[in-house]
């Protein structure tokens, strides 16, 4: 005879909850794509020097910080434990950490100077999934408490990388090729970051596509 316990409702409606709060910080493409976020010039140069600097492997996260110029003013990566459910809170809290050990905080500035991007590098393909929206709901989270513009989310996979909610991407690098050498990318001027807003933006964006 087998004896068994069934569990309470009491955790099942804890389980319940804590669900649906995970739900809850998370962002889907549609409401990044109309938070603001501003555009990067030139996004394969920013992807291609992180990956180049951090060499990411799958269940990586690489948080960069521009400057108003989009030079990078500093950069960290740090792996994700994927036996932990995605949550925007603990994202949130693992990037406010990097952030405050390679750069200070510009909190007592009136509007951030400073912008920070997110590289993650996952298995899978460019869609959105549950885990992207947690990390832009930690990102975005994140930069508010460290006094910084909340800039863009990208994936890198095995098909290249991606710019979610701005639908703009590119086939190298991957995940799966050999980073290029850091040298090779000091060429030519610093792309700048163009703010969000108007039609000007969407011009942009259907330039950046074509």
């Amino acid at each position: 005879m087998t004896f068994g316990f069934a569990p309470s409702s009491a955790t099942s409606a804890s389980a319940s909850v804590d669900s649906v709060n995970r739900l809850a910080r998370m962002l889907e493409p549609a409401q990044w794509a109309s938070a603001g976020i501003p555009l990067l010039r030139s996004p394969r140069e920013v992807v291609s020097g992180l990956h180049s600097r951090h060499r990411p492997t799958p269940a990586t996260a690489v948080i960069a910080v521009l400057d108003h110029e989009e030079r990078l003013a500093a950069s960290a990566s740090f792996a994700r434990r994927t036996t932990v459910p995605a949550d925007g809170w603990e994202f949130r809290n693992a990037l406010l950490a990097q952030l405050r050990r390679v750069i200070p905080h510009d909190l007592r500035r009136r509007t951030p100077v400073r912008t920070a991007v997110l590289l993650y590098c996952r298995d899978g393909d460019e869609r959105w999934t549950e885990e992207d929206g947690a990390w832009m709901w930690g990102l975005r989270d994140a930069c508010t408490l460290h006094g910084l513009r909340c800039g863009a989310y990208i994936t890198l996979t095995g098909g290249g990388w991606q710019v979610l909610g701005e639908g703009r991407g590119g086939r190298r690098p991957s995940s799966l090729s050999e980073p290029a050498p850091l040298a090779d990318l000091v060429t030519g001027q610093q792309p700048v970051l163009t703010r969000t807003g108007g039609g000007s933006t969407q011009a942009l964006r259907r330039s950046a596509a074509r």
